[in-house]
């Protein structure tokens, strides 16, 4: 049926017909003609936020918690270059996000008009593909192009830029829209020969690791992975953005692997003669030195982003294809293999692997100034808040420890910004994290230093009715910078104290956002603090933990050093002969 309509109208519609049900945004000039027929929708919850990156960073957290493609909408000019920064994070993680920008009208295009920005030409090398939409016969197709664009193949970012007129101008609307892509056909069944070598390698080898990236998680395998896991008796090391793909319970879990990984996972990697990387990129901060990392290892690279192939360490079998159909395929080849009388005998590896696990676990000591260790606070917030909520967690030291610290035992419960590492990512994501699943328990952990960058959404929960949880990790400074200049620069300490202990008062502040305040500066009452937290649901909650300021985040790799370089503390490596 053929409708007449503004193309404002069309772009509202087109969104409800892929199943929109939430927009973050902000109104201006060039977008407003969308804001219009917004306000009659009713299948689509519009979110004010205060800042277009909260918008963007909202996306990721409801795209990340509800696996659906999530939406921000900005202006032109600064409204859209303040979406860069969760574009570009949405990128770098393969976050499924649709950004909806106004663009100055069609023959302003070019002429420096004002508010006038080539977004398109801004994000092109940080977008999955984006569109510059100046004809309103356009808008239906191209919605309809970017939500299959963002949600298929490889998930990532997809950027639709509207030009003022093109909102304004009346159109013949039409749905369903046929869809234009002839070059655009991901490929998700692997190829069976490449995945009966991989199969026939894992029971040939004498110390293989399942080396697990969040593609597994975007590909909705973590049960597949456990029965691949518990059919072959492999280790498992899950990255920092594939937390929770197998319990960190399970003993076949050796930890997560890095620059902040355990001894034991960096250890399997590197000692290991097959790397079977499901849906990983050989990121450096997992390699460390690329020319040294797990260099007796063959490898298996199974992703669906043929571009991510041997792009960083060459694979011996590459494996096109999603990761649920990798792995359904791989343990039947896997089957086939033991029915046939092939079993791979793991005996002696995991006598090794059990050794550096025992002798070197995760750990931290206690300040001996009786102050709050920052790693009690967050290991209390896992224990007290439990594995079923969402933690999502700023990028720093607290980042590490919250990672380290907190048992996740189901997919995608922790949410966080691993490639592009994005300072203020945790209360705006929470936010969106808490939107797609309300009646999921969602804390935010943050530092103070990225508390500050974006706890201006704070009073978007607190008006839209978004109770999130935030623990402030408040050590007084930019922590990991901190522990670098101790490391590194001798202890020189240039423009990292943030004084934030003294200005502001984040309790103040989060009364003065409509939230409710809480502090805690001792291990005597943080459980206390936690729990009455976990008692207002109405409102959100931040909880300024005020902590030691010198805590360090280990073990520890040094940027671009070799991982068998480790440190556990600042002066001790493990004994990887001995294991003791």
């Amino acid at each position: 049926m053929t409708e007449r309509m503004t193309g404002s109208q069309a772009l509202i519609r087109a969104l409800e017909e892929v199943g929109v049900d939430t927009v973050f945004g902000i109104p201006g000039g060039a977008i407003l003609p969308a804001y219009d027929p917004l306000f009659d929708s009713q299948k689509i919850r519009h979110i004010l936020v205060r800042h277009e990156q909260g918008a963007g960073h909202a996306a990721q957290g409801y795209a990340q918690a509800t696996g659906r493609v999530g939406v921000c909408m900005a202006t032109s000019g600064p409204g859209a270059t303040n979406l860069v920064t969760p574009i570009a994070d949405a990128y770098m993680d393969s976050v499924p996000i649709v950004a909806i920008t106004g663009q100055v009208p069609s023959g302003a295009i070019g002429t420096d008009a004002f508010q006038e920005a080539d977004i398109s030409g801004i994000t092109m090398p940080i977008t999955k593909h984006n569109f510059l939409v100046t004809d309103p016969a356009d808008i239906g197709r191209t919605i309809a192009e970017a939500f299959h664009i963002a949600s298929t193949g490889r998930p990532g970012p997809v950027l639709v830029d509207i030009a003022k007129d093109a909102l304004q101008n009346e159109v013949d609307f039409v749905w369903p829209q046929p869809m234009q892509l002839p070059g655009y056909r991901p490929v998700t069944r692997p190829h069976a020969k490449q995945v009966r070598e991989a199969a026939r390698l894992l029971t040939e080898a004498q110390r293989p690791v399942l080396y697990v990236g969040g593609g597994v998680l975007k590909a909705r395998a973590a049960a597949e992975l456990r029965t691949l896991a518990e059919l072959t008796g492999a280790p498992v090391v899950t990255t920092l953005m594939a937390k929770g793909a197998l319990p960190d319970s399970h003993p076949l879990h050796m930890g997560m692997p890095g620059m902040h990984g355990s001894v034991g996972a960096v250890g399997a990697l590197q000692r290991s003669d097959l790397l079977v990387a499901l849906g990983a990129r050989f990121d450096d901060r997992v390699t460390g030195r690329l020319d040294s990392f797990a260099s007796g290892a063959k490898v298996v690279h199974a992703d669906i982003d043929p571009a991510e192939i041997s792009k960083n360490r060459h694979a011996d079998v590459p494996i096109v294809g999603d990761c649920r159909d990798v792995l359904t395929d791989l343990i039947n080849a896997v089957r086939a293999e033991h029915s046939a009388g092939r079993k791979g005998d793991y005996e002696a590896w995991w006598r090794q692997l059990n050794s550096w696990r025992e002798t070197y676990p995760l750990g931290y000591d206690q300040p001996e100034d009786g102050s709050l260790a920052p790693q009690y606070a967050i290991e209390r917030i896992g224990k007290v808040v439990g594995p079923d909520a969402l933690y999502v967690a700023g990028v720093g030291q607290h980042q590490m420890w919250t990672a380290q610290f907190i048992g996740y035992e189901n997919p995608g419960s922790f949410i966080n910004s691993g490639g592009l590492g994005t300072m203020g990512y945790a209360v705006p994501a929470a936010m969106g994290a808490k939107k797609g699943r309300p009646d999921t328990a969602v804390w935010a952990i943050d530092g103070d230093g990225c508390f500050q960058m974006t706890n201006q959404e704070l009073a978007t929960c607190a008006i839209e009715g978004i109770p999130i949880k935030v623990a402030v990790i408040n050590n007084g400074n930019l922590g990991m910078i901190r522990q670098w200049q101790t490391l590194f620069y001798e202890g020189r300490y240039s423009n990292s104290d943030l004084q934030s202990r003294r200005i502001p008062d984040f309790v103040k502040l989060a009364e003065a956002y409509g939230c409710v305040g809480l502090r805690c500066d001792n291990v005597a009452d943080v459980d206390a603090t936690i729990a009455k937290a976990m008692e207002i649901n109405d409102v959100p909650v931040v909880i300024d933990f005020i902590v030691h300021a010198d805590a360090m985040v280990w073990p520890m790799v040094a940027a671009g050093a070799d991982n068998d370089e480790i440190k556990i503390a600042r002066d001790m490596a493990p004994d990887w002969e001995n294991g003791d």
